[in-house]
């Protein structure tokens, strides 16, 4: 299973031959270093931890472990943007913007109250939040609370284009996060 860490630079575009333009996310991701191998005699399951963004010597920003097992990889072994190709099918995860508490207007898409008919000064309130029974507020209500921050994964991403020089991937569409935040790449499983 192909797997790489990565830092979200920005949205751009892309021209084809046709002069048909595609949005893409830029992505620099790897070099990646396998840390560590789990095995299932000796952890109890198959993974690989993976370091990326070298701080000082054998030092990493970022570890994360990924419950994959491949035969080949062995602890110290470079993984880069190469173990992707042109029109790889991938799913992207990370954590989604985080703005704070918001009311339910932004929240949730509610559309706010009228402008007339005796409605003043409750433009973007929320309303009736239920009946008298059973008297109390039922959990999973829609209703005003913090926004984002979450960690989302995004499916059937399309690789655009792979750089190996200047470490960038090129995915087809949006990805989850801000710039500069951390992303994990991998092979779409779901298909």
């Amino acid at each position: 299973m192909k797997f790489i860490l990565g830092k979200k630079i920005e949205m751009s575009q892309i021209f084809d031959s046709e002069g048909n333009v595609t949005p893409v996310t830029l992505v620099e991701a790897g070099p990646c270093y396998v840390l560590q191998k789990k095995t299932k005699e000796k952890d109890g399951y198959d993974a690989v931890q993976v370091g990326f963004e070298e701080k000082k010597e054998k030092k990493y920003r970022y570890v994360k472990e990924k419950k994959v097992f491949s035969e080949k990889l062995k602890e110290g072994d470079k993984i880069d943007v190469s173990v992707f190709e042109e029109g790889d099918n991938v799913q992207v995860s990370g954590i989604s913007k985080a703005k704070g508490f918001q009311g339910a207007v932004k929240r949730w898409g509610f559309s706010g109250r009228n402008a007339t008919h005796g409605v003043k000064h409750e433009h973007r309130t929320l309303g009736s939040i239920g009946s008298a029974y059973p008297q109390r507020v039922i959990k999973g209500r829609k209703m005003p609370g913090r926004t984002g921050g979450k960690r989302v994964t995004t499916k059937n991403l399309k690789v655009i284009k792979v750089d190996p020089e200047k470490n960038l991937i090129a995915l087809k569409g949006a990805v989850s996060g801000k710039r500069g935040s951390l992303l994990e790449i991998y092979e779409n499983t779901s298909l």
